[in-house]
């Protein structure tokens, strides 16, 4: 398996203040990795290293075998906010264009330039499940529908890591299921990379490779069942955390930071 990105005892850190230390990981093609943690953590922060916005203060990180840097093409982006004037009248597909033409609002200047854009649209409405969205408004979308043309926006340029930020955190337990069926297909099918930063893990453990804990300045990686155990989230919080599973197989976190229960639990 290729290693699309690698770290190898990063630290970082905002002016005297340091989030998180000794990071090793790798992420290889193809892989879900979901980004786990209290508020606070640092799970942004990750993304911020990783979109080149931000640079470590020690250690190595690589991204495609180069360091991170901004304006790379082949990754896709959702941020954790992304704000939609319900009064827009503007179409899903426009903003999904966006994706594979940046900021030109515009008609290309070409017959061949205006198809590319449409087909590349097309492609990554098709790929989230979203065609029928395509000509709709995007003030009229539900908060469900709206995940899926921002990801088909992250798709339109056709990316090898996606980066997620927090999309499930607006939507229900049905529409979150029904999201991340949709970038397990995604990583599954196109070997798209894919990082994601959620608060509840339950929704996506089944589907994972691979989880990122951060957490009291440290990062621990792995196999979510070598990870999210009793054992490993004691030693890195530094305090005893009890993780327990409830009988529909649901991880129930308790103890570690006050806030950390109602982040994963």
């Amino acid at each position: 398996m290729e290693t699309i990105a690698r770290a190898d005892h990063v630290e970082v850190g905002y002016h005297a203040r340091t989030v998180w230390t000794d990071a090793t990981f790798d992420i290889g093609s193809g892989e879900f990795v979901a980004v786990i943690g209290p508020n606070g953590a640092g799970k942004t922060t990750l993304f911020k290293l990783l979109l080149g916005l931000l640079r470590p203060r020690g250690g190595r990180l690589e991204l495609f075998g180069a360091p991170p840097r901004r304006g790379n093409p082949k990754i896709g982006y959702v941020p954790q906010t992304h704000t939609v004037d319900r009064d827009t009248n503007v179409q899903a597909d426009q903003l999904v264009r966006l994706g594979y033409s940046g900021n030109r609002w515009t008609p290309p200047l070409t017959p061949s330039e205006w198809r590319e854009e449409r087909e590349a649209s097309e492609r990554a409405l098709e790929l989230v499940g979203a065609t029928e969205l395509g000509s709709r408004p995007l003030g009229a979308l539900s908060g469900g529908e709206l995940q899926r043309i921002f990801l088909a926006e992250a798709l339109a340029g056709r990316p090898e890591i996606l980066l997620l930020d927090e999309p499930l955190a607006s939507l229900d337990l049905r529409r979150a299921e029904e999201l991340v069926q949709v970038v397990s297909g995604l990583v599954r099918r196109q070997g798209v990379s894919t990082l994601l930063v959620a608060h509840d893990i339950n929704p996506l453990i089944r589907y994972l490779d691979k989880v990122i804990y951060i957490a009291n300045g440290r990062v621990a990686t792995g196999l979510p069942r070598d990870v999210l155990t009793t054992e490993r989230l004691t030693a890195l919080y530094g305090v005893r955390v009890e993780v327990l599973h409830d009988s529909r197989a649901n991880l129930v976190i308790v103890g570690g930071e006050d806030s950390h229960q109602d982040v994963v639990a």
